[in-house]
């Protein structure tokens, strides 16, 4: 397929640049995928279409003060550095690699691949600082594929979180125009966070858990409606744009994720006794279809059939789902409105076909829906 058949036309005034007022309040546009009808309806509604016999799945991971602002200090020159991934040392592993669980120490790693921003070309050696007083200094050791992408060392006497809460600034995407003021990142290291994160490491948040509120998971608890987490840590190339003529052509960059053996149970239990799958967000969606296509190769290999179930794990994703992709697990989804020509667009296209996907989006502009990370939401059935 080509990628301009993702295209639709958006109105720069429709780009959220700050979230709703009252977290819960946003609106969310309802389509039926066997109908193709369309209904407006709140965030706080989601309650009516997931039964009992459903499951809910959410990503937890939580978003960290990535961005750097800081000098190079032979010359004084503005640097801008964006945390993407851990790289461990020798001996510093994150425990992966030995088949180890370690979640939540990505943070004890010094060395990181990083994307910089800088108007002097960079070079190895070279050494940039970051905070009020140079706490934090950032060697630069070898460039990486990509623009601006580099592998780095950190060098700091406290720990480095502690540092990144002091002077580092939320993450949010270049569609968000920040001037960077203190009621902003207060804000943002606020509204820029799903209510259950609880695992650190993302640089970009699986925005459409930004919607739910205590009240909404008590509604859903009360119905009797189950929740389960998985994992993913957002990189940046969930922004990324696809440049190929053919998405075919695209590739997708790799993100650690875990999938806890409660949560596998839960979806395999769900499936067996007909239930959906709620998924929450493209990144949730992302995690259980790759798990799910590694189960159902590992049942043919033995001459035995997996499909639809998935297992317990962690490992990294770089799945790619567009038209005409068969899901395993993901039967219905909330998300958020998406750019143009996104691979997350494209996702969605195949969950709901991509004539209906556009057909709604231009519904939403005409309805005055708000777009991107802090707009509103869409939930497809």
């Amino acid at each position: 397929m080509k990628t301009r058949q993702f295209w639709y036309p958006l109105p720069e005034r429709l780009i959220a640049q700050h979230p709703a007022e009252k977290r819960g309040t946003e609106k969310m546009m309802v389509l039926h995928r066997d109908t193709g009808m369309l209904e407006h309806r709140h965030i706080a509604d989601i309650v009516e279409y997931i039964t009992p016999n459903d499951l809910l799945v959410v990503n937890d991971t939580k978003v960290f003060p990535a961005r750097l602002i800081g000098e190079w200090p032979d010359t004084h020159g503005a640097v801008e550095v964006l945390m993407v991934n851990a790289a461990p040392m020798d001996g510093e592993g994150l425990g992966d690699a030995a088949g180890e669980t370690h979640r939540g120490t990505v943070l004890d790693c010094l060395r990181w691949n990083v994307i910089i921003g800088s108007g002097r070309k960079c070079r190895e050696g070279q050494v940039a600082v970051f905070g009020p007083n140079g706490e934090l200094k950032v060697t630069l050791l070898k460039p990486l594929s990509g623009i601006g992408m580099w592998q780095v060392e950190f060098a700091c006497e406290r720990p480095l979180m502690d540092l990144l809460d002091e002077f580092g600034h939320t993450p949010v995407p270049p569609y968000v125009k920040r001037e960077g003021t203190a009621e902003e990142e207060k804000a943002d290291r606020e509204r820029y966070q799903t209510i259950y994160a609880r695992e650190v490491g993302s640089v970009a948040a699986p925005t459409a858990g930004l919607h739910f509120t205590p009240e909404i998971f008590a509604a859903l608890e009360a119905k009797g409606v189950k929740r389960v987490a998985v994992t993913l840590h957002v990189g940046p190339g969930t922004f990324r744009p696809v440049k190929a003529d053919n998405i075919e052509d695209h590739q997708m960059d790799y993100e650690a994720f875990t999938v806890p053996p409660e949560t596998a149970e839960a979806i395999n239990a769900c499936k067996a006794h007909g239930g959906r799958v709620f998924c929450v967000g493209s990144t949730t969606v992302r995690t259980l279809e790759t798990v799910a296509a590694a189960c159902a190769e590992l049942g043919d290999a033995a001459g035995e059939t997996h499909r639809g179930m998935v297992r317990a794990g962690s490992g990294a994703s770089n799945i790619f789902i567009y038209p005409p992709y068969q899901f395993k697990v993901c039967d219905c989804m909330l998300t958020n409105f998406h750019l143009p020509q996104s691979t997350l667009l494209m996702m969605i296209s195949a969950l709901a076909g991509r004539e209906r996907i556009l057909c709604s989006y231009a519904m939403a502009v005409r309805n005055n829906y708000m777009f991107f990370s802090y707009g509103d939401c869409m939930l497809i059935v």
